[in-house]
């Protein structure tokens, strides 16, 4: 019997970080935006992440053994969730038009700019948990970038997210067709705005493909 006092949205409660995970397919860099990492013990010195499996990261992950974290600041402006966080790295380079080609030892690529420090991880360990993927990590490289305040969940809702329906470039993010009298389904991520009559249980954000969970209807 399903339990009836369960109200996910209290989980929005949990402080969440924001991090650019960054991998590799061949001569290809890539890279995403993950809300879940953590240190998880000391000696050994290992990270976890949770993963999308709906990522192409995820994959990437999974064939390489290798990723880098990426704890983005305060100062993290709305173009960087939307490079890392509102396009496929299968459709698109994720890197293309940087002016940077930072690289750890691993070989992976770093984003050095709005970050305040850099961590590479090589799987230990790796679970699947259903929607996610879990990868227990050693550390094989750890350094700071700046002094700025690591940026979590809900300062990203209340300073860096611009309005619903809008990003950061101005331009608006909904279904195209849907008739004036349509309700409104706004994505908690990335603004994206689905229109019509009720929102499919199984529809998967097209941009930053989270689940209908993640989305609240507009009054």
């Amino acid at each position: 019997m399903a339990n009836t006092n369960i109200d996910a949205s209290a989980l929005f409660k949990l402080s969440y970080g924001l991090f650019v995970l960054t991998t590799r397919d061949g001569s290809k860099d890539n890279g995403c935006i993950i809300n879940t990492a953590m240190q998880v013990t000391s000696s050994p010195l290992r990270i976890s992440v949770a993963v999308n499996r709906l990522n192409y990261s995820c994959k990437l992950i999974e064939e390489t053994g290798i990723f880098n974290v990426c704890v983005l600041t305060q100062n993290a402006s709305m173009s960087v969730f939307e490079r890392f966080g509102f396009q496929s790295g299968k459709d698109v380079d994720k890197f293309d038009g940087t002016s940077y080609d930072n690289r750890t030892e691993n070989g992976l690529r770093y984003v050095p700019e709005q970050v305040n420090c850099v961590i590479s991880g090589k799987v230990a360990q790796s679970y699947d948990l259903g929607s996610h993927m879990l990868f227990i990590a050693d550390v094989t490289e750890c350094f700071s970038v700046s002094g700025e305040p690591s940026v979590t969940y809900q300062y990203y809702f209340d300073h860096i997210k611009p309005k619903a329906g809008v990003t950061a470039s101005g331009s608006t993010t909904s279904v195209v067709g849907a008739s004036a009298a349509s309700k409104k389904f706004v994505c908690s991520i990335c603004n994206y705005v689905y229109e019509g009559d009720s929102l499919p249980a199984d529809f998967i954000c097209p941009i930053c493909k989270h689940g209908a969970d993640d989305f609240e209807e507009q009054f």
